[in-house]
């Protein structure tokens, strides 16, 4: 479950954390939503930002199977 949580504090500063996207696409989920709240001060990627897209990992493996064989 993809999910975007804010906090925002009493001083204005917004905190964001993105949960479930797997590597970088949460920079381009996020991207339009931190262009209207202003400057970004801070970036922590999380270990999502590192992991990679087992769906993508599984077709790649899938199809060097299927080119083995032949």
């Amino acid at each position: 479950m993809e999910t975007l949580e804010f906090v925002i504090f009493p001083d204005g500063r917004v905190q964001e954390k993105v949960t479930g996207i797997v590597g970088s696409s949460c920079a381009e989920v996020t991207a339009a939503i931190e262009a209207q709240l202003g400057r970004v001060l801070n970036y922590q990627a999380t270990s999502d930002f590192f992991a990679q897209n087992s769906v993508a990992e599984a077709a790649q493996i899938t199809s060097q199977l299927h080119y083995s064989q032949w």
